[in-house]
């Protein structure tokens, strides 16, 4: 059984989140929406983390932070953790959003979606 996806503006219906909220974009480009408020982001942050799933092949969503902070520690001598790594994100997120002359809504949805991942990383003492 697939799961589908429904835009709720044009009610076409997809295959994966990611095209169903290209679609949604595309009739918010079209109207000239405003940028989008926070419950929105929060839905979009979860979008990706979904899609990245898929993309990544684990039933639970990406979760390379561990092996990263892994290699990075074992190159560098630190004891970094891996929600230390997904505050690091974040901080890449953030120059991004805030060094761009326009709003840069992938900047901050990643940031939103690395703030979901480090609290369950430092939640679990990761």
């Amino acid at each position: 059984m697939s799961k589908s996806f429904i835009c709720s503006t044009c009610e076409v219906e997809y295959d994966t989140l990611t095209k169903t909220m290209e679609c949604f974009q595309s009739h918010e480009e079209a109207a000239k929406v405003p940028e989008p408020k926070a419950a929105e982001l929060l839905g979009r942050a979860a979008a990706h983390m979904h899609d990245r799933s898929a993309t990544y092949d684990e039933p639970e969503g990406e979760r390379s932070m561990g092996k990263i902070v892994t290699a990075f520690n074992a190159i560098t001598g630190r004891d970094l953790t891996e929600s230390e790594g997904w505050m690091f994100m974040q901080q890449v997120k953030l120059v991004r959003l805030f060094t761009r002359s326009e709003y840069h809504a992938d900047s901050a949805e990643d940031n939103i979606a690395y703030a979901a991942l480090l609290a369950e990383a430092k939640g679990d003492g990761r």
